[in-house]
Parts: C-alpha cells; sequence; structure tokens
C-alpha cells in the first residue's frame, strides 16, 4: 500500500511537470520557498512513508502524567523492530500475565491495532473474547501474530510451570509481553528479594527456551486493597514497591519496559486518575471494558512510538 501511494505521488509530480514545461518558462534561479517541504529522493520518501501515525489516547482529565514511551537504553529490542519492518514472514508476539492480560481486552486491543498497521493478512480473522482462546490463528502468510495467554491470579512465580513456559517456547515469539504485577503487590507480606528471584527464574527460562526473542516488560496499572477483611478500600501501599523493583530488575538486565503505573500518575495519581474517569470495576482491582482499550491504545502508541524511533535512525 505504502508503495502505491509513492507511485501516485511521483506520477502526480511528472504530470505537474509535464503541465509546467507547456506554460511560461520559469525563471532561471526562481526564488528559494521558505514554506516548501525538503525535497526528498524516491528511496528517502520511500522510508519516510514506513513511519506509523498513532494517537494520543490519554484522557484530558489524567493528572501527573508523564511521557508514553517505552525505556529500552540498550536496545534490545532493535533485532525485533528489524525483523517488525522487513515483515517478509509472520512475525509473532506472545503476551503473557495475570487477569489483565486474561481479560481479552487489554491486549486485544493491542493486537488489533498492529494489525492495522502491519496487516492482519497472518491471522483468520476470528473473534475473540473472554469466553475465547487468545491465541491467533496463523495463515502462514506475512504480518503481525500476536498471541493473548493470560492467567487469573497469577504472579510470575506461579506462571512459571513447565507447560506453561513451554506452551510459550512451542509459539517461536519474536517478542514476549510480560505483564505481571498486580498480584504481587495484592500480597501483604511482598518481598521485592523474593520477587527478583522469581522474575529472574522465569526470564531466564524464557531466554533459554526462545533464543530469538525479545523481551518487554510492564508495570501494573495500580489498584486497590482493603483496609482490614471489613474496612474501606485504599490505594495499594505496595505497588510502588513492585514497580520500583520490576524498573531495576529491567535496568540491572538490559530488559526493555513500559511503566503504565507512573506513565497514568504513578504514586499519587494513577489509581486516582483511573477512578475518577470510573474505569474500575466495583473491585477497584480490574478494569472497565472502556478501562483495559485505554491500556491498549496507551500501549499501543508507546510501542508505534518505538518504532517509528527505530525507523528514524535509520533514515539518519
Amino acid at each position: 500500500m505504502r508503495m502505491n501511494r509513492l507511485q501516485y505521488i511521483l506520477t502526480l509530480l511528472l504530470l505537474i511537470g509535464q503541465w509546467a514545461y507547456a506554460q511560461d518558462t520559469l525563471p532561471i534561479q526562481p526564488k528559494p520557498d521558505r514554506h516548501s517541504a525538503p525535497i526528498y529522493s524516491s528511496e528517502e520518501m520511500t522510508r519516510l512513508m514506513e513511519f506509523i501515525a498513532v494517537d494520543n489516547p490519554m484522557p484530558e482529565q489524567f493528572l501527573q502524567t508523564t511521557d508514553n514511551v517505552l525505556m529500552d537504553p540498550t536496545a534490545s529490542l532493535a533485532s525485533f523492530w528489524t525483523k517488525l519492518k522487513r515483515l517478509d514472514r509472520p512475525v509473532r508476539i506472545v503476551h503473557i500475565g495475570d487477569s489483565h492480560v486474561r481479560g481479552h481486552v487489554f491486549p486485544y486491543v493491542m493486537r488489533r491495532c498492529l494489525e492495522d498497521d502491519f496487516g492482519a493478512k497472518a491471522v483468520e480473522d476470528l473473534p475473540v473474547s473472554y469466553q475465547t482462546s487468545g491465541l491467533a490463528v496463523e495463515t502462514g502468510r506475512a504480518g503481525v501474530v500476536y498471541h493473548i495467554l493470560g492467567v487469573n491470579g497469577a504472579t510470575c512465580a506461579s506462571y512459571s510451570t513447565p507447560e506453561r513456559l513451554e506452551k510459550v517456547a512451542s509459539l517461536h515469539p519474536d517478542l514476549v509481553i510480560v505483564s505481571f504485577g498486580t498480584n504481587e503487590a495484592h500480597g501483604r507480606r511482598y518481598s521485592a528479594s523474593e520477587h527478583t528471584e522469581a522474575l529472574k527464574t522465569m526470564l531466564s527460562a524464557l531466554k533459554q527456551a526462545c533464543p530469538d526473542a525479545a523481551f518487554l516488560l510492564t508495570t501494573p496499572p495500580g489498584a486497590y486493597v482493603r483496609n482490614g477483611r471489613r474496612g474501606p478500600r485504599v490505594i495499594n501501599p505496595r505497588t510502588p514497591l513492585v514497580v520500583n523493583n520490576e524498573l531495576k530488575f529491567a535496568r540491572e538486565n538490559g530488559i526493555a519496559v513500559w511503566d503504565l503505573y507512573d506513565i497514568v500518575g504513578g504514586k499519587s495519581r494513577a489509581c486516582l486518575n483511573w477512578n475518577g474517569a470510573n474505569l474500575f470495576q466495583r473491585d477497584k482491582i480490574h478494569f472497565t471494558r472502556e478501562g483495559y482499550i485505554l491500556q491498549g491504545l496507551l500501549l499501543h502508541e508507546a510501542f508505534i512510538k518505538a518504532y517509528n524511533d527505530y525507523v528514524a535512525i535509520r533514515l539518519e
């Protein structure tokens, strides 16, 4: 589609040139037009058209938000971006996590957005709901394949069974998105060292089983907990500890991370923003459909911005 668009532009320029030739002769040294865009070669035009347009979905009423970006200081996703840009075969993404992923809305929004961006010919167009599998059915054609594997109540420790890790490996992922943390923070005896060890065990096993895959961690969105058995719900004070531990783990192990928690307001505003926009369900742990759609759109925005940064580097 992009090449057809480029051919159309070049044909239009050619026709304009022929029309101008039949008119009065242009001045030999015309005055420079400071308002004109730069003229690119056909190769440069092709590369410029590889940028993907993406909107900012952050609600205006969300306060104290930060720039929605992926953090990848070691460029650990570079090999994945190369595969995605080339797109000469199925490029597979496997998204694993807890009930936020198992709900099939948050990751499914991301899946459909990427299919719109890069083409949906690699998978059959089958509906996905809570009652269906989140696994995509491949066609064998080139494009994005996005598999969803969430488990209700899971932590990275409980998810790390041989059967589940083997299932991830059997899908031959080029990228594994890892979304845990809500249930870790729900435990009143949260231990950062145990959490770190669980992350290390999971990621080490997945890297060994999926040697060609890149990895992206995502932090939890924030949640409330009961203040005592029958007390009122309060903002979970352990979520910032979990988030900081995941950020530290990603930094020390050279893994890309998307910090949803701090992007939507962090310790001071994340839960207040979700709650103020009526995006929590009654338990104030899970989200409404609209809340999960927003999370999917936010992940997509950060993902595409990172991809465009990769394309931009190639233009330099």
